[in-house]
């Protein structure tokens, strides 16, 4: 969350400063009060579409509620930003892209707690215009009432991120401006970082030369997540990608976890998201950067998640 008086800043010093002197971590992290990290599994693995939008909207549902519920997060009137993985164009049963019905019950649940607004987008990799619809997202989210838009590239303007390798770098100002910001990452393997997950799914707030990141993925995903910390994290982990991503495409490196995840912890829930593929949070060098440097705990057990089976 970002206060009035730093979003009127920003409103009023974008139009004039190339590069904004922000200082890193401008968002709050949602109230402390309550647990941060909930898990919750599905008992069984439906196979008939009726069934598997109901698993996505329950289990969704009972991790946000686990937690507190959505009003612990969102205050009425606010406007919400909803980043989903839309990078890829695939279909949801490829596991590229964030389940379509997680997104679309998170905005649900965004308007029930008073939002005035929602916005669901990403700055994709493939062409926008076949990812949104291809993954689905685009009509689950429109169909419980939120804006979903393609980036407008005039938006991304330099921020001082003043990290330890980035300086400053182009951000989504919309993403910033909101009053509320949460992530929504699928479970995926990664060639060059083992496995993506919440914070690399921070990406999708930047603009430039963004290969410029993977030259050193643990220390650049750890400054941006520094700078933008979400209000929430709700993690797809109903189908997991386990190989050849993060695009993947063959339904043999598709696997069925039946788990979503939400927190408050972004270290905390990259470092769960990465045992279900298999690997320990200190083989992962982004989480085990963010964590050295205080951004959150990979010991995800310290947290007393509340783990439920539905």
């Amino acid at each position: 969350m970002i206060d009035c008086s730093r979003r009127v800043f920003l409103k009023t010093a974008l139009a004039s400063a190339a590069v904004q002197r922000l200082a890193p971590g401008t968002r709050l992290w949602a109230t402390s009060s309550g647990p941060q990290l909930s898990i919750m599994r599905y008992g069984s693995s439906p196979t008939e579409p009726d069934g598997i939008q109901e698993e996505a909207q329950r289990l969704t549902r009972a991790a946000i509620e686990a937690l507190g519920g959505m009003e612990r997060f969102i205050a009425r009137g606010d406007v919400v930003w909803v980043k989903p993985n839309i990078a890829w164009s695939a279909r949801p049963q490829q596991a590229a892209t964030t389940n379509p019905d997680v997104v679309a019950t998170v905005v649900k649940m965004c308007f029930g707690a008073g939002a005035s607004e929602v916005h669901v987008s990403d700055n994709t990799c493939h062409k926008a215009q076949r990812t949104f619809p291809r993954s689905g997202i685009q009509q689950a989210a429109e169909a419980e009432g939120a804006e979903v838009t393609l980036v407008d590239k005039r938006k991304f303007k330099k921020m001082a991120i003043d990290g330890k390798v980035l300086k400053d770098w182009e951000i989504y100002v919309d993403m910033v401006e909101a009053d509320k910001f949460i992530n929504i990452p699928i479970v995926k393997h990664h060639s060059l970082c083992l496995a993506t997950l919440g914070m690399k799914n921070l990406m999708g707030t930047i603009g430039g030369r963004r290969d410029q990141f993977h030259q050193d993925l643990p220390n650049t995903l750890s400054d941006l997540a520094a700078f933008i910390k979400p209000d929430l994290v709700v993690m797809d982990a109903i189908r997991v990608l386990t190989g050849n991503g993060p695009i993947g495409g063959r339904p043999a490196d598709v696997s069925r976890k039946e788990v979503v995840a939400a927190g408050t912890d972004q270290v905390a829930i990259d470092a769960f998201g990465a045992g279900l593929l298999g690997h320990k949070p200190d083989e992962i060098g982004y989480i085990a950067e963010a964590a050295a440097r205080g951004l959150g705990t990979a010991d995800y057990a310290s947290l007393s998640p509340v783990e439920q089976e539905i």
